[in-house]
């Protein structure tokens, strides 16, 4: 089975119980994090705005309370099972008026040319088995001038954060999500997928590749997690 088949099924079935170990993987800073990236992407005008690999809709969400009057959020992603709670917490926030759903994959999205102003993706690039086709359809969909904005759980750097980032993710963090999705496997590869992730320097030169300009990278929680981002 193509990887592409794996991840959407793996995320299918652990959808019920993704929201709680993703604030568990992250040890609940994801919050602060996606913070951080709604200051890139809204404004405060009207805007289109693609979520990509946007699972149970935490920063569609998010994305929609903050954004301007009149904006349209639209959250896409290949697994159905994890999209099926989306609308439910969007309604419960008193914003499913402004989000729309579509299942795509990420590596040929279902859109013209310049429909967007932001593309943004909150961990979920790590997931895709062709990065830079992806990252070429992010630049693809944007409008001239628009800007992709990529949280990415990553690799810390200092050697004393490592040892304690590799006995939690790659020991502890299976075991608890093994408990309680009934899917150790899921959380086996989840931290090792962060491993595989490319450093941010290579990640920034693959976005150049893809024809974005302006591209950097800004780092968070001693290297748990870094915001890449690039105009097209």
């Amino acid at each position: 089975m193509p990887k592409k088949e794996k991840i959407q099924e793996m995320f299918d079935g652990i959808a019920p119980s993704y929201d709680k170990l993703n604030h568990l993987m992250s040890l609940n800073v994801d919050k602060l994090w996606r913070k951080k990236a709604l200051k890139e992407i809204v404004d405060g005008t009207s805007q289109q705005i693609l979520d990509v690999a946007c699972g149970t809709g935490d920063s569609t969400i998010a994305i929609a309370k903050a954004a301007g009057p009149g904006s349209m959020v639209t959250g896409a992603d290949i697994s159905e099972g994890m999209m099926a709670m989306v609308m439910e917490k969007a309604a419960h926030e008193g914003v499913h008026d402004r989000i729309r759903l579509k299942v795509a994959d990420a590596e040929a999205l279902p859109f013209q040319d310049g429909s967007f102003h932001r593309v943004t993706c909150a961990f979920g690039i790590r997931n895709f088995e062709h990065k830079e086709l992806g990252l070429k359809e992010f630049h693809r969909v944007l409008k001239p001038g628009g800007k992709a904005v990529i949280l990415e759980l990553s690799v810390p750097e200092n050697k004393t954060a490592r040892w304690f980032y590799d006995l939690y993710f790659m020991h502890i963090l299976p075991f608890i999500g093994g408990l309680i999705s009934g899917n150790k496997v899921a959380y086996k590869y989840l931290p090792a997928s962060v491993h595989a992730f490319p450093k941010p320097e290579a990640f920034c030169t693959m976005m150049q590749q893809a024809g974005f300009r302006n591209v950097h990278f800004k780092t968070f929680t001693l290297g748990l997690c870094r915001m890449f981002i690039g105009v097209k």
